[in-house]
């Protein structure tokens, strides 16, 4: 090997270990500001004693940290420095951190702060007692409770905080509450990203403003916009209603909610139900909008009402409420049903009307056979319009009234045949058990009769027309028929009766289609196709920020320490005593400065 080729290899050498030197020391707590410097080996053996002094504060730094304090005791052997006094921290130009006590550790890079902690980041300020920094993962943490303030957002307190750096995120554990002009939030798990006030709640929580109080055990709020959605368990209060559902979507600023899958919607005031798996709420409009199967129930106190239809909107205060049921609407309670094209219910004045929708083809089967229909106990009454009118108070039915091709249909009650009654106009009144006990058939009447004596012996069948007709029922049977003005008439013995005489014209018995349980409204619905419920993740509970990564560094910080020296190792003595029972070896006590 020449002498050239050694000199370069000599001089390469040399500047890699000069490098490694700087590197070296930029690793060392540096003081580049000091007022007085002092020794007190008995109390502080291996320390300078640093003090401010008129020009400023002592000024620390280490690597991108930069420290002023009044005070400082620095322990050079251990890479370790004690900051007290309105002491400041700044790392880069991103994290400012103040307090009245801060002890770090160049080898661990974990800073402990308390007394009256600030740490400020461009988004958010966090308060709190006791905080720990840990500059390797970039992220701060406390567990003796804390508070974060961001203008847009409002304040948020915890008992468990932590914040990364990097995400610019907060985990939030225990009494965790957010309080802005506009809401409050209460959860026991709550994930808050600063940078654009997204929040994701876990577990029990209840979102409350002043118009609603919202209720999940999983969900998202963006606390600039307030909007926001809630699965698991979600529910929505809006003054007199509750809204369930699997998933519930809400803006806060319009008082608006719609719910997918297994939604309930309860009028706590009008005391009735609305059910189906697609719904929207405006508060604001004092409406609810509900299709995929669904269902309001009117409750009573012996016999609740059910409506079934492909969509229902219930709209209007509570006083003035109005209930509408579109497409294939079915209704149920025990002693009455009916269907219709659709249903529009009156609650101030307790008007039901069941309406017809005019077809423009004559060929349209619906439009000649699917008129609105009513089953009450034996009788079948069909109509082009049917209005059912009902005390708002009792709730109970009052009368009815058929518009149009009115008919009445009922089975003779030993099946002879059928009684029937048609005419222009219907009119029926209903007793104290639901039951119609007197109607009146207006222009045109016609009827066919089952005659029944005492025995109830066949004793021959009436068929006629008259201007009008009345009927008496008693006990649920025709007891009487009047005819006014009959125009003609005849009373057949049955084996004289002819077959063609046996319906009157549009006679169509629809037996079949009567539902008999509140099951029976959804019969003829396909199953329903629910949506797939997407979007939050379940909750994935914050690592150790003590972990067994950040307890090598501080075992090995305090194994290069100085073993003749008497105090406790430095790297690890502020450590919680929970965390410290867990790995990290103890060492002599001594009381913290």
């Amino acid at each position: 090997m020449n002498t050239s080729f050694k000199l370069i290899l000599f001089l390469l050498f040399n500047i890699i270990f000069i490098f490694s030197l700087k590197a070296q020391e930029k690793k060392r707590i540096e003081i580049e500001q000091a007022g007085a410097i002092t020794i007190d080996e008995a109390n502080f053996p291996g320390a300078k004693i640093i003090t401010r002094d008129d020009r400023g504060q002592v000024h620390i730094t280490h690597e991108n940290i930069t420290m002023w304090c009044d005070k400082a005791i620095q322990y050079t052997n251990d890479n370790f420095i004690e900051a007290y006094g309105h002491v400041k921290m700044i790392q880069g130009d991103t994290i400012n951190m103040d307090a009245q006590y801060v002890e770090y550790s160049g080898k661990t890079q974990l800073a402990f702060a308390s007394g009256e902690v600030l740490l400020t980041t461009p988004d958010s300020e966090l308060k709190t007692d006791t905080l720990y920094f840990d500059r390797i993962k970039q992220q701060a943490y406390y567990r003796s409770g804390g508070t974060v303030v961001k203008d847009t957002s409002g304040t948020i307190t915890s008992k468990i905080g932590r914040y990364y750096m990097e995400l610019k995120k907060y985990k939030f554990v225990q009494d965790v509450v957010l309080i802005n002009k506009e809401s409050t939030i209460n959860t026991n798990y709550f994930d808050f990203y600063e940078d654009t006030g997204h929040a994701y709640l876990y577990g029990p929580s209840t979102i409350t403003t002043p118009e609603s109080k919202t209720y999940c055990e999983k969900g998202f709020y963006d606390t600039n916009t307030k909007i926001g959605y809630a699965v698991k368990k979600a529910k929505i209060h809006y003054d007199n209603r509750i809204v369930e559902g699997d998933s519930l979507y809400f803006d806060n600023n319009e008082s608006f909610a719609s719910a997918t899958n297994h939604i309930k919607v309860t009028d706590t005031l009008n005391n009735s139900i609305v059910k189906g798996h697609y719904a929207e709420v405006y508060k604001a409009k004092d409406s609810v909008f509900i299709t995929k199967r669904a269902l309001a129930i009117t409750l009573q106190e012996k016999d609740s009402i059910y409506i079934h239809a492909d969509t229902l909107m219930v709209t209007g205060k509570p006083e003035k409420r109005i209930t509408r049921a579109f497409r294939n609407v079915k209704l149920y309670k025990t002693d009455m049903s009916g269907k219709a094209d659709s249903v529009h219910v009156n609650h101030e004045i307790g008007l039901t009307q069941m309406i017809n929708i005019s077809r423009r083809s004559d060929l349209d089967q619906f439009t000649t056979k699917r008129k609105p229909i009513l089953w009450n106990i034996k009788n079948q009454i069909t109509g082009d319009t049917i209005h059912l009118k009902s005390n708002p108070e009792t709730e109970k039915i009052d009368s009815l009234i058929v518009f149009e091709n009115a008919f009445v249909i009922s089975k003779d009650s030993l099946g002879a045949g059928y009684n029937q009654i048609n005419g222009k106009t219907l009119i029926g009144l209903f007793n104290e058990d639901n039951d119609l006990y007197h109607v009146d058939i207006l222009k045109n009447a016609q009827s066919i009769y089952y005659m029944r004596n005492e025995k109830n012996e066949l004793i021959g069948i009436d068929k006629s027309k008259s201007g009008s007709i009345q009927i008496s029922i008693t006990n649920r049977e025709i007891e009487e028929v009047r005819k006014l003005n009959q125009i003609d008439g005849n009373i057949y013995p049955e084996s004289m009766f002819p077959d063609n005489e046996k319906f009157l014209k549009g006679f169509d018995w629809r037996e079949e289609e009567r539902p008999l349980s509140v099951d029976d409204l959804f019969k003829d619905d396909p199953p329903p196709n629910l949506t797939t419920i997407k979007g939050l993740e379940d909750y994935v509970p914050q690592e150790d920020f003590f972990d067994d990564t950040m307890l090598e560094r501080i075992e090995k910080a305090d194994k290069e320490s100085d073993k003749t020296s008497p105090e406790e190792a430095k790297a690890s003595r502020n450590i919680p005593q929970d965390i410290r029972d867990k790995r990290i070896p103890e060492g002599p006590k001594k009381a913290v400065k």
